[in-house]
């Protein structure tokens, strides 16, 4: 990726991830609700607690941001986490 990419630094208001929470779910970090861009991974993540307190990492790769576009990627992730979550 391009250093001018503006998705090269990924991010997610806080209101943003909370519209894709499932109903019980919260932030696992109210300080750091939105989430952190992890460079060397190119990566984006936070932390999801399901409605039974268990934490579920929360990662959108910035390849799939650029490719799918940025909320839809968040709610693939969303997916991912959640169909892990019901096993």
């Amino acid at each position: 990726m391009k250093t001018d990419d503006p998705l090269s630094h990924l991010s997610y208001t806080e209101t943003e991830v909370r519209s894709f929470l499932p109903t019980g779910w919260s932030l696992a970090d109210a300080a750091d609700a939105a989430g952190a861009w992890d460079a060397r991974k190119k990566v984006w993540r936070t932390t999801v607690i399901d409605n039974v307190d268990f934490d579920w990492p929360l990662v959108v790769a910035a390849g799939d941001a650029s490719s799918l576009g940025r909320l839809e990627a968040l709610r693939r992730a969303f997916d991912r986490v959640f169909r892990e979550r019901l096993g």
